[in-house]
């Protein structure tokens, strides 16, 4: 699963770098989409935990966030997620952040799956 944010600068931390928390949640979310494709068709995924590496500073012109399922059991899907960043259109991607997310099945009415 992608997506994209462009660089957002009302998101900077005070060194003009994208801040953590929103790297974060564009691969936290990647992760969750792609648990989502691994679920019965009525369930919703929720994060149980999650570990990032923020490898280098958040700077390019826009970022993607790719997650994808690495295993999935009856209730857990262990996903791994990274975010690239790309200093222009067309231009080679430095990767900036790896994420390790175990996401939860839920019914999707909101109750947990017995």
């Amino acid at each position: 699963m992608h997506i994209a944010l462009p660089f957002p600068e009302h998101l900077s931390q005070q060194h003009g770098f994208g801040h953590a928390g929103a790297i974060t949640s564009i691969v936290e979310s990647a992760c969750g989409y792609a648990a989502l494709t691994q679920g019965p068709p009525d369930c919703e995924v929720l994060s149980a935990e999650l570990k990032i590496n923020l490898m280098r500073p958040a700077l390019g012109r826009h970022f993607l966030a790719i997650g994808r399922v690495q295993n999935t059991g009856r209730l857990l899907a262990v996903c791994t997620g990274e975010v690239r960043a790309f200093a222009a259109a067309g231009s080679a991607y430095r990767v900036i952040a790896l994420m390790q997310a175990t996401m939860i099945m839920v019914s999707g009415e909101g109750g947990m799956n017995k």
